[in-house]
């Protein structure tokens, strides 16, 4: 019995992000017995999740959608329906059925907050869902050649080498519940996810940034497998960590967990297809800035390449038990 468990209280783990990436970890995470709270960026602007934020005035809801469905205690048809998009209609087409069930309820309680807080409830999610901000903000990229891409769907593809990303507020606030959750955390858990599209618009929120860098909890950054196109293309593990400091200009975790697992060549091939590859783990140049690293075959194949959320889960696991012990 860990620490944690014999004073009664499940370690208190905040996991920050976007994307599928974050969603298929979250599907692991949730099995364990963690207090878990995932705060999720605001900043998508593209497909139903932009026409809502545009139309409707509400922040976007495609990644907390994919968050709550993760999270979500019920059987896998009703998480299919969550996920369902239609394909046909004028209006419709495109649009996921759970994206409308978050717009009509912030429409029927005036706040998107407690839109998330009634979904949150109603599909029994195992974990509390948050936004990063409560409101939506605009990603901002400047470029290597001095341009400036505006909207977070547009960054991949403009085609350059990103130099850096800023929020437009800049000044946004996060949302009490986010900066009291990381506060509280036993352990922060950023990524896996898109580098500057998904887990940097979180941290460039001020005083998240500012309350993560503060905290005692144990910082683990899990980084992706594959590189992404237009984002992080050529992109080793240490330019991933890289990336993070040269935005926050703080050595911000303890532990990074990376997949190590060979990747067969014909999966390869098939992203090759899409201009992605395998992203190289550098491990002297990772260990030799003080991180510690833990490398294993943390990979499954299907239909795409997606962690393997049971193995990495049960590494966070280990880890945050390890750390609350030694620090109590």
């Amino acid at each position: 019995m860990n620490v944690a468990q014999a004073a009664g209280k499940r370690p208190r783990i905040v996991v920050m992000g976007g994307g599928t990436g974050l969603s298929v970890m979250l599907r692991g995470l949730k099995e364990k017995p963690l207090d878990i709270t995932a705060i999720v960026t605001v900043a998508d602007d593209g497909g139903s999740s932009g026409i809502l934020r545009s139309e409707l005035q509400m922040p976007p809801p495609g990644d907390i959608r994919n968050v709550l469905t993760a999270l979500a205690d019920v059987e896998p048809l009703l998480a299919d329906i969550l996920k369902y998009r239609f394909s046909a209609g004028s209006n419709l087409a495109g649009h996921s059925l759970g994206n409308l069930i978050l717009a009509a309820l912030t429409d029927m309680h005036g706040d998107f907050v407690t839109a998330v807080k009634e979904m949150s409830r109603v599909f029994v999610c195992r974990g509390a869902v948050l936004p990063a901000a409560g409101e939506g903000v605009v990603l901002h990229a400047e470029m290597e050649d001095g341009s400036i891409v505006s909207g977070e769907s547009k960054i991949p593809e403009a085609g350059g080498v990103i130099k850096r990303v800023f929020l437009e507020p800049e000044e946004v606030e996060p949302l009490p519940e986010a900066l009291e959750a990381v506060m509280q955390a036993d352990a922060i858990l950023i990524g896996p996810g898109s580098l500057y599209t998904s887990i940097l618009p979180n941290l460039l929120v001020p005083k998240l940034a500012e309350a993560v860098v503060q905290s005692k909890a144990i910082k683990i950054f899990v980084c992706n497998v594959m590189t992404q196109p237009g984002e992080t293309d050529n992109y080793t593990v240490g330019d991933h960590l890289q990336a993070i400091y040269d935005h926050i200009g703080l050595h911000l975790f303890d532990y990074v967990i990376v997949n190590d697992g060979e990747i067969p060549p014909q999966v390869q091939d098939q992203y090759a297809e899409q201009g992605a590859k395998p992203v190289l783990l550098d491990r002297d140049e990772v260990t030799s800035r003080g991180y510690k690293l833990i490398a294993d075959k943390l990979v499954l194949f299907r239909t795409y390449l997606r962690h393997d959320a049971e193995r990495l889960s049960q590494h966070i696991y280990q880890l945050v038990n390890d750390w609350i012990s030694r620090e109590r």
